[in-house]
């Protein structure tokens, strides 16, 4: 996706929704051989209800690594600092150790990862994946139940026979099937916010487009919010209210779509848009 067209500015007047999350100054430091590397340095960002916030910036940049921090699933060589992380309902979360949060991811946020192979368990069936997350998180569903409420979710997010999906096993999934899987596991136990971490990776153009618009039918129809991480600006024009820019672990630019594409005031965001070709425009190619 490269169009850069974006819906007109909002009215100034209309009330500002409240906020699901809110990051400040968050910090990631990672332990190597060769020393500590810093690939998050103070980053702030916030998610307001039923809106999706764009998280952009070329690879390396310290996007995926921010929503792994917020939702501590970064390795033990790790270290995460933040002022505070609020989440709706929760409180600041900055401190919550990895059992708190184990209650937090799933029922409060769900995550779509970029690879939904890596994210799906090779030998478990789908239907027991389902039922998995409903034991851990204490639900009391039945596995019968959990059959049916996995049958819903999968006709939800536009499989055909969902019942032969739910009797098999990840490997028997092209890559969109398992990304509309993945986005079922993260939808059903209903958190009021996604995290979607380059969710089209490896698909071909036809199926992003049918996953991103997937995954923003269910925030738009269902009230949620999301933080979407991509390197597309033309995802960006297209799905987001606001967007983040960053750039070697800091955000250097933020605002709405609007006016982070028709007047970005960073260099670099200025770059990166500058990036993207234009219809009828001339190329420069390097000889």
């Amino acid at each position: 996706m490269s169009d850069l067209s974006v819906a007109p500015l909002a009215s100034a007047a209309e009330d500002v929704p409240e906020t699901v999350l809110d990051v400040r100054n968050l910090a990631v430091s990672i332990r190597t051989p060769d020393g500590v590397v810093n690939p998050v340095k103070g980053v702030d960002l916030s998610v307001r209800k039923g809106e999706i916030l764009g998280v952009v910036g070329e690879s390396g940049c310290g996007k995926s690594t921010t929503i792994k921090g917020v939702l501590k699933l970064l390795g033990p060589n790790s270290t995460v600092t933040a002022d505070r992380i609020e989440l709706a309902g929760h409180g600041d979360i900055s401190g919550h150790s990895v059992k708190q949060m184990r209650g937090v991811r799933g029922r409060a946020v769900g995550f779509v990862v970029q690879n939904p192979f890596g994210s799906l368990n090779p030998i478990y069936t789908i239907e027991r994946q389902f039922y998995e997350l409903q034991k851990a998180h204490g639900t009391g569903v039945s596995k019968r139940q959990s059959r049916d409420i996995a049958l819903a979710m999968l006709d939800g997010v536009g499989i055909v026979r969902p019942e032969r999906v739910l009797d098999g096993y990840a490997h028997q999934l092209s890559g969109g099937m398992a990304q509309r899987v993945v986005i079922a596991l993260a939808t059903t136990l209903s958190p009021p916010l996604l995290f979607a971490d380059e969710p089209t990776t490896g698909l071909d153009a036809t199926v992003q487009a049918q996953i991103l618009d997937l995954i923003s039918g269910l925030v738009r129809d269902e009230g949620r919010s999301m933080l979407l991480v991509t390197h597309d600006l033309g995802v960006i024009a297209q799905y987001c209210q606001r967007v983040v820019v960053m750039y070697g672990g800091e955000v250097v630019e933020e605002g709405s779509v609007h006016d982070v594409m028709v007047t970005p005031t960073h260099p670099y965001t200025q770059k990166l848009i500058g990036s993207v070709p234009k219809p009828g425009e001339k190329l420069n190619v390097a000889r």
